[in-house]
């Protein structure tokens, strides 16, 4: 779709740097399968959160956004801005909007929840809920009795609601100026492309890299990136090249259309079709947005 060559293109007009927001990107090792910028992009513009992390290691959305605050706020001082790009939408998230500062589990009181769950219905759970945090209350049916426990286990955990803890969640909109940009194609001309970039990580060592993967003790993160599985499944005898490639196209299709549901969720995304804009026009549309957004 062209997302990395996008950013490298608008980072450029802004004379600006780039963070990878892509969850698998920031691992060592796995360019080819995580299909991280290639060592020439990164010459072009200066790219954050790209092969940083041993995949031995587990990296979360904290781990994430801690780093990048700080990437951030060096970036806009020197630069006066920053291009954060990348398929990850709980980074994205969470990056914009902060992160909800759950408490940690209280088992005791949650077994306690769910046996009075069990005795009188999850219905009267609800309505204690109702009572404490009538706005959570109001999200949520009165058969979850997971969702129910979980936000009556916040109060008890911390004396405030999950309502005004969710308030009180600052992120980057909080701080800085944000436009947010969704870059799309026609289906059609999608699912080509990702025939044509499966069949290019092949050609580029996607099998050596795998098989170097596979031989490491690989964190619970980072063993479900794309591909791996698909190629394990080759490289130990269990299927041909040629089925492997088309798991691949078939499970990276049905990855893209779970993006696709996640991101357009999110009304505050402006949407350009690369397929008629084209990438140059795309930086040029966005830049007059900036622009807009500012005056």
């Amino acid at each position: 779709m062209g997302k990395t060559r996008v950013a490298i293109r608008l980072a450029k007009r802004l004379r600006s740097e780039i963070i990878s927001a892509d969850s698998m990107q920031v691992y060592k090792g796995m360019s080819i399968i995580s299909q991280a910028p290639t060592q020439c992009e990164r010459r072009l513009v200066k790219h954050h959160m790209v092969g940083l992390v041993d995949p031995a290691g587990e990296f979360s959305v904290a781990h994430f956004c801690k780093k990048a605050v700080r990437i951030i706020k060096s970036a806009v001082r020197k630069r006066g801005a920053v291009v954060v790009v990348g398929g990850s939408g709980l980074y994205i998230k969470a990056l914009v909007d902060g992160i909800f500062p759950s408490p940690e589990a209280d088992l005791k009181y949650r077994d306690k929840l769910y046996k009075y769950a069990i005795r009188n219905g999850s219905s009267k759970l609800h309505k204690k809920l109702e009572e404490i945090d009538p706005a959570s209350a109001g999200k949520i049916h009165p058969n979850d009795t997971r969702r129910i426990v979980r936000a009556l286990e916040i109060y008890h955990s911390t004396g405030k609601t999950k309502t005004e803890l969710v308030a009180e969640t600052t992120g980057l909109k909080d701080r800085y100026d944000v436009s947010i940009f969704g870059l799309n194609l026609p289906r059609e001309k999608l699912y080509s492309d990702i025939e044509s970039r499966v069949d290019r990580m092949f050609r580029d060592g996607a099998v050596r890299e795998a098989k170097r993967l596979l031989k490491k003790d690989l964190s619970r993160t980072a063993s479900v990136v794309l591909g791996l599985k698909e190629i394990s499944g080759y490289v130990n005898g269990e299927y041909g090249l040629d089925e492997a490639k088309e798991m691949l196209a078939k499970n990276t299709r049905n990855f893209a259309k779970r993006q696709l549901t996640w991101f357009r969720a999110d009304k505050r995304i402006k949407w350009f079709d690369v397929s008629r804009v084209g990438e140059k026009g795309i930086v040029r549309k966005i830049i007059a947005c900036m622009k807009n957004s500012k005056s």
